[in-house]
């Protein structure tokens, strides 16, 4: 989500900055932004623990590696990044004393030069205090060729890190870069004394039992089950007040919601409560369930090497015999909203005049027989020796979705095309089967934003391919090169509506394109024990976790 009131147009690089870093007079730390109530429980020592369950497990524990959004939930509670976003959309200090700005001296007019001052009381795990180095350490191991890094975007654009103090670190970005400071409330920082000395940081015992700096400290793993967590004592921040915090893992997302509903679990986070049990479950006595607007958009990925998906005939044949709204109110119950691009309904940058989807099977076929796809003796359309046939696949025990695919499978027959069905468990669906690209196509909720910035390089650009030996997370292979040069404009923009007009030109040609199919945006379930306090849900972050050191038991 970003700020609903857009600047007046015209803005000079001084304005558009402060935009950028709008919250950059602040000196106060990341415990502030929960407001007062927060402070009220600051003397409060830890009780009690908190179970939250997923429906995904979580596996990657370095938040530098690649991993997927269930992931998350574990690195916002062990790690600390040196700013956050706030259910507002705002950039707060985490482990920097203040956001870089203009005003304060923190970024310079033009955009490139930078300088973070950081909080002095932090510690990690171990006792070792938190200094500037371990940020230059951080910074340098994402971009390191040899290290299995998530993202390098941004990143790869700082040079000359230079430390001028345990509690002070400047940089230079070799060209301006407007999205930076939401892409660091996303970079976790990581250990130089104990990851800078192991021989292969891919490989190190440190991402099986990390070491961070957040409210909450490693305990134990039981794979195929759960994390277990416990409370930092020693904590810079508000909280912890909660003993322990776990993370359950619980595939089945009907026998999840049935230990939402029997207490054993506490909180649901990714994939939260299922449509089809949000009349039920808003009824249930001590929960408290609400419907919270998401930043994901349901969707089906084109792995846009497979021949029949590089014909856009065949894209656009797909999508219109796809009737989303029969989907979302006859499957999701009327939760979740149609939407024509990647942009969430709230952001600032969305395109609502994107040209609609309608449903219509005959046009659909003239489609394909006009691209000269023609049936076959078994009713499968083909073209040049390609039958046009293809697998679908998600996670397994996910009823939701693979009740969609059952529906696609049958009305895509109707249209010629041969759709089978082919779901994996979690742990291997969202392993290199999707992050590199070896699916037909994938059925996913995704996050295209980082923060509520609208850069997208990492999921269209085309060196974000990993099955191209790129990094990031095009697991379309997603190529046009005008989209490549927007992207790249864009990261050089610091004007919110000059950077609008960008935007709304990249949703315009990923609609054109059609590289996926969207379903709906998503409007989450979102369920949790009426006596937990503290907890805010935040549109901007991609678990409900985001903050669990305010989370408390009701005295």
């Amino acid at each position: 989500m970003t700020d609903k009131t857009p600047p007046k147009s015209g803005l000079s690089r001084r304005s558009a900055l402060r935009l950028m870093a709008a919250s950059g007079l602040a000196t106060f730390v990341a415990p502030h932004f929960l407001g007062g109530a927060a402070f009220a429980q600051e003397n409060k020592e830890p009780k009690g623990r908190v179970v939250v369950g997923m429906s995904q497990e979580p596996t990657v524990f370095n938040p530098l590696m690649v991993h997927n959004e269930v992931d998350d939930a574990v690195h916002f509670s062990v790690f600390d990044a040196l700013f956050r976003i706030d259910p507002d959309g705002v950039i707060q200090p985490n482990l920097a004393a203040e956001v870089p700005s203009v005003e304060n001296g923190g970024i310079s007019e033009d955009g490139l030069n930078w300088r973070v001052r950081l909080r002095d009381d932090v510690k990690w795990h171990d006792g070792k205090p938190f200094t500037a180095e371990d940020v230059k350490y951080t910074l340098e191991l994402i971009v390191d060729p040899k290290f299995l890094s998530w993202r390098t975007g941004g990143h790869s654009l700082v040079r000359d890190l230079t430390v001028v103090s345990p509690t002070e670190i400047t940089w230079r970005m070799e060209s301006e870069f407007a999205p930076y400071l939401a892409f660091l409330a996303e970079t976790f920082m990581v250990p130089k004394h104990i990851l800078g000395e192991a021989e292969d940081p891919n490989t190190a015992p440190f991402n099986q039992s990390p070491i961070g700096t957040g409210a909450f400290k490693w305990s134990n793993r039981v794979p195929g089950d759960r994390v277990e967590l416990v409370a930092n004592d020693d904590y810079f921040g508000e909280g912890p007040f909660i003993e322990e915090l776990i993370f359950k893992y619980i595939p089945d997302m009907t026998v999840l919601y049935t230990q939402f509903q029997s207490g054993d679990v506490d909180l649901v986070d990714q994939s939260y409560i299922t449509p089809d049990h949000y009349a039920e479950a808003k009824e249930l006595p001590d929960r408290t369930v609400t419907l919270e607007p998401g930043s994901s958009i349901e969707g089906i990925f084109f792995n846009l090497e497979r021949p029949q998906f590089k014909d856009p005939a065949v894209r656009k044949a797909l999508y219109a015999a796809l009737d989303r709204q029969s989907i979302i109110d006859g499957i999701y119950y009327g939760v979740g909203t149609k939407t024509e691009t990647f942009m969430p309904p709230l952001s600032y940058y969305y395109d609502p005049d994107l040209p609609k989807q309608e449903f219509n099977l005959d046009e659909a076929r003239k489609i394909l027989d006009d691209a000269g796809w023609v049936p076959g003796s078994d009713g499968i359309r083909a073209k040049d020796g390609v039958r046009l046939a293809f697998a679908n696949s998600t996670t397994s025990g996910n009823h939701l979705r693979e009740q969609v695919q059952q529906y696609m499978q049958q009305i895509y027959r109707e249209i010629g095309v041969e759709m089978t069905i082919s779901n994996l468990p979690p742990a291997v669906m969202w392993g290199d089967f999707w992050t590199k690209s070896q699916f037909d196509t994938a059925m996913s909720g995704v996050t295209f934003l980082i923060a509520s910035d609208p850069d997208v390089t990492n999921r269209f650009a085309s060196t974000s391919s990993a099955a191209k030996g790129g990094q990031g997370s095009n697991t379309m292979q997603y190529s046009n090169p005008r989209v490549d040069e927007l992207l790249k404009e864009g990261r050089g923009t610091f004007g919110q509506e000059e950077r609008k007009k960008i935007y709304t030109e990249v949703q315009q040609i990923i609609r054109e394109d059609l590289p996926f199919l969207p379903i709906f945006a998503y409007t989450v379930v979102m369920g949790r024990k009426s006596g937990l306090e503290g907890f805010k849900f935040n549109p901007n972050t991609r678990t409900p976790s985001w903050h669990a050191a305010a989370w408390s038991w009701k005295d």
